[in-house]
């Protein structure tokens, strides 16, 4: 530990700025797979996004530190087609670049499609319809030199380049194999870099669990042949260094330099919670790079990553709060919210200050485009509440769900059992398991505006509702881990969203929605 504070203040001094507190991760929650670009002092972030529409977010920043939402790349049907999309398939990793005037955004639609990419000369938007590629695999990248636009990807497990036309995304050559990696399994994620006349070439290896690292190999020629780092590999946290931190599976990463010449890593990773489980997803982290004249990268100075670093950090720009309370009023949603699958638009209405979600007949577990509307979860404590009036017949059901994916959710929600009556349940999918629900409270009929509230500490999620929004009523607490991804699967993370689910014409009005990070 000591020497590795002499390496950041000595770096701190060479650089003029003071070591600060750098605290991982920078984008929270379900963000998995950044990449970024520089243009001029600004920083431009995107990560993947599987079933949830709209697709791709876009992150700005001025310090790679604090990052600001500003949309979301994908967020036509013409661009985004999810039909029976899950979280294992969608949209995987993007690779965000800017040349030219253009910013180029390139990944793949798993289960719909294949690669292809789009381009915007905002990163705001609009960005263009979709131009599909013809080299497969997946986690494509664009590198630009010379008038000439290359493109990598990993079909059969190789990473792989060709030359592409980057108007019409026609291949102008024939693919030609680079390497295959380290010999970890799943050599993915591809980005070139070229720096003092050596093209570098970055990839994932051992697959997006404990295994996953960061390699890299170099060559004098685009086409290699590529040799690699005698050091690699250069970012892991399966080993004995790094095997006892929260942060795990640190890899798929990209490089960026700042205007002050120093070097960084964006790269994903994740929180275990309650023991080796991880739950609300893999999380974008920041790790500071030492790159000398034709040296090979060295991340952090080669030790672990942790939750707190000192860092000599660029100059920090605070960016606005995230929204904490959500009302209806205003007709539309923010960029946070997301749906599962391409939403059905007539399911989803402003009415009388509230926002209406009208009734799908697929429940979440059978992940039909259900009516379902949230956001991720970024922190591990948090405070989440909403108001809810059901209008329904009997086997109507609305309310607030935890969600994982299909396979793993808990609900706490209001229900119209057979005799019209609204009742409290909890409910919870996990696997298939066998549940025994049953009602928790009976609230009577046509009851309004009753209030339910999610929190999260420790290694459970906690339930309860309100008649009165004062008096709360704890119907019960479920383990965060039943819902990770090493119980129920999948690449993403919690979203936490409201949902109404039931036969024709039942609908529920949701009048708020408070998300609060503890």
């Amino acid at each position: 530990m000591k020497r590795f504070l002499i390496i950041a203040f000595a770096l701190a001094a060479i650089s003029g700025a003071k070591a600060e507190k750098l605290h991982n991760p920078v984008i929270g929650g379900f963000h998995p797979d950044p990449s970024v670009c520089r243009v001029g002092d600004d920083f431009y972030l995107a990560t993947s996004s599987f079933h949830y529409f709209p697709g791709v977010p876009m992150y700005h920043s001025r310090d790679l530190v604090n990052w600001e939402l500003i949309g979301n790349v994908l967020n036509r049907d013409s661009q985004l087609q999810l039909p029976n999309a899950h979280s294992w398939i969608g949209i995987y990793a993007p690779t965000l670049r800017y040349h030219d005037g253009v910013y180029y955004m390139v990944t793949t639609n798993v289960g719909n499609g294949g690669n292809f990419f789009v381009t915007a000369t905002s990163p705001e938007g609009p960005w263009s319809e979709p131009k599909w590629l013809k080299q497969g695999g997946i986690d494509p990248s664009f590198y630009f030199e010379d008038g000439k636009c290359y493109f990598v990807s990993n079909p059969d497990n190789t990473i792989t380049l060709c030359e592409i036309d980057p108007k019409t995304g026609e291949q102008l050559t024939p693919s030609r194999a680079l390497w295959r990696g380290t010999g970890g399994r799943y050599p993915e994620g591809p980005h070139i870099y070229k720096k003092d006349g050596m093209y570098y070439l970055l990839i994932a290896e051992g697959g997006t669990d404990t295994p996953h690292h960061l390699s890299i190999a170099r060559s004098r020629d685009i086409y290699g042949p590529y040799e690699q780092n005698p050091a690699n590999p250069i970012l892991d946290h399966c080993n004995l260094q790094g095997q006892h931190k929260q942060i795990q599976a640190t890899g798929h990463g990209d490089f960026i330099q700042a205007a002050d010449g120093s070097w960084w890593l964006l790269f994903l990773a994740y929180r275990n919670m309650g023991g080796t489980y991880h739950h609300i997803g893999r999380e974008t982290y920041l790790a500071p790079v030492e790159w000398r004249a034709g040296e090979w990268p060295v991340v952090n100075g080669t030790r672990p990553i942790d939750n707190v670093m000192d860092v000599a950090l660029l100059p920090q720009v605070k960016v606005p709060p995230i929204v904490n309370h959500t009302i209806f009023k205003s007709g539309k949603l923010g960029h946070e919210w997301v749906y599962i699958q391409n939403p059905v638009r007539s399911n989803y209405a402003f009415k009388g200050g509230n926002l209406r979600l009208m009734a799908s007949e697929s429940n979440l577990t059978k992940n039909k485009q259900p009516t379902f509307v949230g956001r991720r979860q970024e922190a591990e404590k948090v405070e989440v509440e909403t108001s809810v009036t059901l209008n329904g017949k009997p086997g109507a059901e609305a309310g607030l769900s935890v969600y994982q994916n299909n396979d793993g959710h808990y609900d706490l929600c209001v229900v119209v059992d057979a005799s019209g009556e609204q009742c409290i349940y909890l409910k919870y999918e996990v696997n298939g398991l066998p549940q025994n629900a049953a009602p928790l409270a009976r609230l009577g009929k046509n009851v309004k505006n009753v209030k339910l509230h999610v929190s999260s500490h420790n290694d459970r999620y906690y339930f309860s509702y309100s008649l009165d929004g004062k008096k709360f009523t704890e119907v019960g607490n479920l383990r965060c881990n039943m819902i990770s991804t090493e119980v129920v699967g999948g690449f993403t993370g919690v979203v936490l969203g409201m949902y109404a689910t039931g036969g024709k014409n039942d609908y529920a009005d949701f009048s708020y929605f408070d998300y609060f990070e503890k």
